[in-house]
């Protein structure tokens, strides 16, 4: 499939770009690069044009030099008018992706048609919160490698991870090439969002999946996102982790094909 290369914000955001038709944007987890999209990528791209953001400190997009969701937005949004995105685009967010395409949904309706959040909170609990605070802490004291065995566990479920194993090195590859800085600044916004007061706020057209043994941001946040936005549809899917279009392609394509028109 050729990918075409863009780069937005004087530099600061890249992203890569497939296929033609009305826009999908996609936004990434912070525990895996826009290449966990990849299973999905031919559905997606049979009849939309394609655009995959890399997030701060992944494949080239800059670090923040401030922990701001705000910060995040602005470069989300000088992607979608440098990248030429069209008002009617569709956006899918997954994991921390999922939680930025909602900030930028709430901050520029304008500028979307449709949202897809997979996986993602718009509040952590205190015992979540804690969660971030120690990978921070533990990138910080023996890189982003040492947190590979536990990114694997809150990617994958566990039945996926038993039968792969391997999948535990592919997270070590995929969290080396993060700048560690970024991914501290990410885990300092997850923190302190708290999107939830503003979630009724909310007009476009949202969708929310979630895999049923998301570790990371289990059901009951999922479910808190659609019941908070007037007219949301929630769909779980059985034995699914953290990162569906990941481990459970057909099935995400299969939740999301009518809603996004694919």
């Amino acid at each position: 499939m050729q990918m075409q290369e863009l780069t937005a914000g004087h530099g600061a955001l890249t992203a890569v770009r497939t296929g033609q038709g009305r826009d999908i944007v996609v936004l990434h987890s912070l525990l895996a690069d826009r290449h966990a999209f990849d299973p999905v990528l031919p559905a997606l791209a049979e009849r939309h044009r394609v655009t995959l953001f890399n997030l701060p400190g992944f494949h080239g997009s800059q670090a923040p030099l401030l922990p701001l969701m705000d910060a995040y937005c602005a470069g989300i949004e000088d992607g979608f008018q440098e990248f030429g995105i069209a008002k009617d685009a569709v956006l899918i967010g997954n994991g921390f992706g999922g939680t930025l395409a909602l900030a930028f949904a709430l901050a520029h309706p304008e500028r979307i048609a449709k949202l897809v959040v997979s996986d993602a909170a718009a509040c952590f609990p205190p015992e979540g919160r804690q969660q971030f605070a120690a990978l921070a802490e533990k990138v910080a004291e023996g890189g982003l490698g040492s947190i590979a065995e536990i990114a694997a566990k809150r990617v994958f479920s566990p039945g996926y991870l038993a039968a792969h194993p391997e999948k535990i090195e592919e997270r070590k590859r995929v969290l080396n090439a993060i700048e560690p800085q970024a991914f501290q600044a990410a885990c300092t916004i997850l923190q302190e969002a708290d999107l939830v007061p503003l979630l009724h706020h909310l007009r476009v057209p949202t969708l929310v999946v979630c895999g049923e043994f998301d570790q990371a941001t289990p059901p009951v946040l999922n479910r808190q996102i659609a019941s908070k936005i007037t007219g949301a549809k929630y769909i779980e899917l059985p034995g699914c982790g953290h990162c569906p279009p990941l481990e459970q392609p057909e099935a995400f394509i299969a939740a999301i094909r009518d809603f996004a028109a694919l």
